[in-house]
């Protein structure tokens, strides 16, 4: 999926710097701090997230929103699961 980051995320998670798994182990981290509903901007520069993210949505159920490839930082965002 691809698309404009929405400017009404709500939570930002700077995932920059960090390699596999680092990411998405701090996306699962600050998720379940969030509440249902609420969005989370993931910035990141391992590309390695650009399979692990919408992965990781899919298996929990999150909406991801949009991802942007910017040179060489990935942004995500991601709405979280109402069930979760």
């Amino acid at each position: 999926m691809a698309g404009n980051v929405s400017n009404t995320t709500e939570h930002l998670l700077d995932a920059k710097g960090l390699f596999c798994p680092e990411p998405v182990m701090l996306l699962h981290k600050k998720i379940r701090e969030i509440d249902p509903g609420e969005t989370l901007l993931l910035v990141a520069t391992d590309p390695s997230t650009t399979r692990d993210v919408p992965k990781f949505c899919h298996f929990l159920g999150h909406e991801l929103l949009s991802s942007v490839e910017d040179g060489q930082t990935y942004r995500y965002s991601i709405r979280k699961s109402s069930s979760s």
